[in-house]
């Protein structure tokens, strides 16, 4: 059974409720450096839209000393579920799940509506077009704030559910750690639930935003004045148990 769109999403650990919402969204194109944008006199309240106005905005900083070990282990299990993380993206995306043993690590699955192409993608272990992306980059987070945050808090935004989506592996691949001055998703339809889910990411970890992001952030939610914000209660620092270099 498809059951939507799971994944930008107001998230209770992984346990997520849906945002449907792209129906009647007309995102902007992608945004360059352009000039100042003004924010929507439409923008409502609790909207992504008016959220990206609360963001601190500054220039992008050196991406000196940056390193994935930064942010801890890869999926690491700071829910204490039990399981990795990237199994816990892949259960809350994937339809007809299949596991290996018990309900933990996925083996296979269906990706039915890939948030950036908007194609039916089908995940099987060890050889998949199938990634878990970071909506915001862990190296944009570096560049953004993140590089002055105690290990536990990066930790904390690499397995933050709310940072995280099934997507198909060459978009995202070709993303790489783009803000949304330089890349938005291919499918159109998606870009303003994934600029909102940037927002929602960088307010709750208070990253800033340089000019252009900001901009190209306005942009798209102007189509969209009402985009909700996406909202979740993963804990900003991962439990004592986890580190990082």
């Amino acid at each position: 059974m498809n059951r939507g769109r799971r994944h930008a999403v107001a998230a209770s650990g992984v346990a997520v409720t849906a945002l449907l919402v792209t129906a009647g969204c007309s995102p902007g194109d992608a945004g360059g450096a352009g000039g100042d944008t003004a924010p929507s006199a439409d923008a409502e309240a609790g909207s992504a839209a008016a959220a990206v106005d609360g963001l601190a905005v500054k220039g992008r900083a050196p991406r000196t000393g940056y390193d994935r070990d930064r942010f801890g282990s890869a999926w690491a299990d700071t829910d204490s579920n039990s399981c990795g993380t990237r199994d816990d993206i892949l259960r809350r995306d994937l339809d007809d799940v299949r596991f290996r043993d018990g309900d933990c690590e996925v083996v296979s699955g269906v990706l039915p509506d890939d948030p950036y192409t908007g194609k039916e993608l089908r995940f099987t272990k060890g050889r998949s077009t199938v990634d878990i992306d970071h909506l915001v980059a862990l190296s944009d987070a570096w560049q953004k704030g993140a590089s002055q945050w105690d290990p536990s808090k990066r930790i904390a935004l690499a397995n933050d559910p709310l940072n995280l989506l099934a997507v198909e592996a060459g978009a995202n691949r070709t993303k790489g750690d783009a803000d949304a001055a330089t890349w938005l998703p291919p499918n159109k339809a998606y870009r303003c639930e994934y600029v909102a889910g940037q927002v929602a990411v960088k307010r709750k970890y208070e990253l800033w935003v340089t000019p252009a992001e900001r901009d190209a952030m306005r942009r798209v939610l102007s189509g969209c004045p009402d985009q909700p914000l996406p909202a979740g209660d993963a804990p900003t620092k991962a439990p004592e148990r986890f580190t990082a270099d």
